[in-house]
C-alpha cells in the first residue's frame, strides 16, 4: 500500500542485523525499535508527553482489551485510538487472539471462530478473523494483526499443525475483510516448536507479507536458545524488504539476540511489570532497587544514562518511594525502563549502520555481567 513503506538501509553481512526506516502515516519509525505496550490505550505509569520526551516511536493497543472495555465502538467515535489516547506517532494493534486464549473462559474453537466468556463480567462473545479485523479498523492503528491461533509450548505436533492450518485459513479471511489503505495488516507466522509448521506457516504468510510480518508463538515459557533456533530457521527465509516484528520479546539480552537474527521490530510488558515491581533495568544489569542494600545509595540508577530519574533520583529515594507504596515509585522505574530499552535499540541501530554490531553487543554482554553462551558464534 502506497500509505507503507520500508526503506532497508544497511544489513550487516555477518550476523544479518538490519538497520532501516518504515515509513507510516503517523511518522517514521527508525528500526531496529522497541515498542512499549499500552495495553488498554495507556502505557502503565507513563504519560504521553513522557513517552515522547524518552524517544517512543510507536506503542501497542490491545484488541480484546479495548473491545470489552470501553468498546471498539465507542473509540471509533471518539476519533480513534490516536485522538482517544492522545498519542499522534504510530500504533500497533494486535488481533487479541492470544487474550482469547489465554484470559478468556473458552468454550468453543472452530474453523469459523472463537466463543468464549469475556474476563471481565462473563458474557458470551464470538471472534472470527472478520470480527478482529472489524474491530481493529474501528481502533484505527496505523498496524494491525491478522487473527491467529497461538498454540502453547508443549502442544504436540497434530495439536500445533491443527493451530497453524486454522491460522493460516483465518489469514486469508482477515486479507478479504481488510480495505483500509491506511492500516497495514501484518499475518503471523505460527508453528509452535516445530521446523517443518514454522516453514509451513511461513510460505502461507509471504503472499500476504507486503507491509510487514510477524513472528507469533515465540517467548512463551521455552527456554531462550529454543526461541532462537526458531529464529535461525526463519531468517533466511524471511521477506527482506517488510519490517519483521517478533512479538511479545522484550528483556534486553532478547532483544539483542533477536536484532542480531534479523528482526526489526519487538514489543513486550516486561520494562513496566517489573518497574512497578521495583526491579530496574540497567547498562549493568538488572537491579532490585527495593532491596536493603541501597537504603543510603546515593547514586543513579545507571551511570550511562541520561533519563529524568537518572539526572535527579538516587537509588535511596527510588528505593523509599517503592517500599512505601508511592505510585512515584513504579512511574519512575517506568520510565527509565523504557527509556533504556529505547537507548539499548538506538546503539545496536547505530552499530548496524557504523558497521560494528558484533562489538556492540559482545560490549553488552561484557556490561551486563552474564554470558552470551553458545547462541550467537
Amino acid at each position: 500500500m502506497a500509505n507503507f513503506s520500508f526503506e532497508l538501509q544497511k544489513t550487516d553481512p555477518e550476523t544479518g542485523a538490519r538497520a532501516g526506516v518504515f515509513h507510516t502515516p503517523h511518522g517514521d519509525i527508525l528500526t531496529p525499535v522497541y515498542m512499549p505496550v499500552g495495553t488498554q490505550a495507556a502505557v502503565k505509569g507513563m504519560l504521553p508527553r513522557d513517552l515522547e520526551e524518552i524517544g517512543t516511536q510507536i506503542v501497542l493497543s490491545n484488541t480484546y482489551h479495548l473491545y470489552m472495555r470501553p468498546g471498539d465502538e465507542l473509540i471509533a467515535r471518539a476519533g480513534g485510538l490516536h485522538t482517544f489516547m492522545n498519542w499522534h506517532r504510530p500504533i500497533l494493534t494486535d488481533s487479541g487472539g492470544f487474550q482469547v486464549f489465554s484470559l478468556a473462559g473458552l468454550n468453543k474453537i472452530t474453523d469459523e471462530g472463537v466463543t468464549f466468556s469475556s474476563h471481565v463480567d462473563g458474557s458470551r462473545h464470538v471472534f472470527t478473523p472478520e470480527k478482529a479485523i472489524a474491530i481493529e479498523n474501528n481502533l484505527g492503528a496505523d498496524i494491525i494483526m491478522a487473527f491467529d491461533q497461538c498454540s502453547e509450548y508443549g502442544y504436540t505436533h497434530e495439536m500445533a499443525e491443527r493451530a497453524m492450518l486454522r491460522t493460516a485459513k483465518w489469514l486469508e479471511r482477515c486479507h478479504a475483510a481488510h480495505n483500509n489503505p491506511a492500516q497495514a495488516l501484518f499475518p503471523i507466522v505460527q508453528g509452535n516448536f516445530y521446523a517443518d509448521l514454522r516453514l509451513r506457516s511461513l510460505e502461507t504468510c509471504l503472499p500476504y507479507a507486503t507491509e510487514g510480518i510477524a513472528i507469533g508463538g515465540l517467548s512463551v515459557g521455552e527456554p531462550k536458545p529454543l526461541m532462537y533456533e526458531m529464529l535461525d530457521l526463519l531468517r533466511p527465509r524471511l521477506p527482506e524488504r517488510v519490517p519483521r516484528y517478533l512479538m511479545g520479546v522484550g528483556s534486553p539480552d532478547c532483544l539483542v539476540e533477536g536484532v542480531l537474527r534479523g528482526i526489526d521490530m519487538f514489543d513486550c510488558v516486561l520494562a513496566t511489570r517489573v518497574a512497578r515491581n521495583g526491579t530496574a533495568l540497567t547498562s549493568r544489569g538488572k537491579i532490585v532497587v527495593r532491596n536493603g542494600k541501597y537504603k543510603e545509595d546515593f547514586t543513579p540508577l545507571d551511570p550511562e544514562c541520561d533519563c529524568y530519574v537518572c539526572r535527579n533520583y538516587t537509588k535511596a529515594y527510588l528505593r523509599h518511594v517503592l517500599n512505601v507504596g508511592e505510585m512515584a515509585g513504579g512511574m519512575l522505574l517506568s520510565l527509565h525502563n523504557i527509556a533504556y530499552l529505547h537507548r539499548l535499540m538506538r546503539g545496536l541501530r547505530e552499530s548496524i549502520l557504523g558497521g560494528y554490531v558484533r562489538d556492540f553487543c559482545r560490549e553488552f554482554y561484557e556490561k551486563q555481567g552474564i554470558s552470551r553462551g553458545d547462541e550467537v558464534k
